[in-house]
């Protein structure tokens, strides 16, 4: 497995994790979960697809000279943005959907990026809490 496949693998493990930990509060403190939970799923599978499709997007746009590159990704930002307006057009209609619910689905693998990210790196936390002489 290279290495992109292996960070894919663990930024979805995290997502999915988060997706469990969401629905659970879900149940607890919200009277109605479903149509949340239904939102939460949805907003995380599209969350999922066009971070798969960014993979692509980029692993296919570096093998191509720059203005061709730049016209292929940014007609890929586009069709992915599209998609998140449609997603959410379908959930504001639907009834069974929550809408909020599918915003942070949507969010989920975004913070799981933050996250990872931020605590990458302990030497630097060290570095920042270290005294000086």
């Amino acid at each position: 497995m290279n290495e992109i496949k292996k960070l894919q693998a663990n930024i979805f493990k995290w997502v999915i994790l988060l997706f469990t930990i969401s629905s659970v509060l879900t149940l607890v403190f919200i009277n109605d979960p479903k149509r949340f939970i239904i939102g939460l799923l949805f907003g995380t599978l599209i969350s999922a697809l066009n971070f798969i499709e960014l993979s692509k997007t980029i692993e296919k746009a570096v093998t191509m000279d720059p203005a061709k590159a730049q016209l292929f990704s940014s007609l890929r930002y586009f069709v992915r943005f599209i998609i998140t307006g449609v997603v959410l057009f379908v959930s504001i209609k639907a009834s069974y959907i929550n809408v909020l619910g599918t915003i942070v689905g949507l969010l989920l693998i975004k913070l799981v990026i933050l996250i990872t990210n931020l605590l990458n790196n302990k030497e630097y936390y060290k570095n920042i809490f270290r005294k000086e002489g």
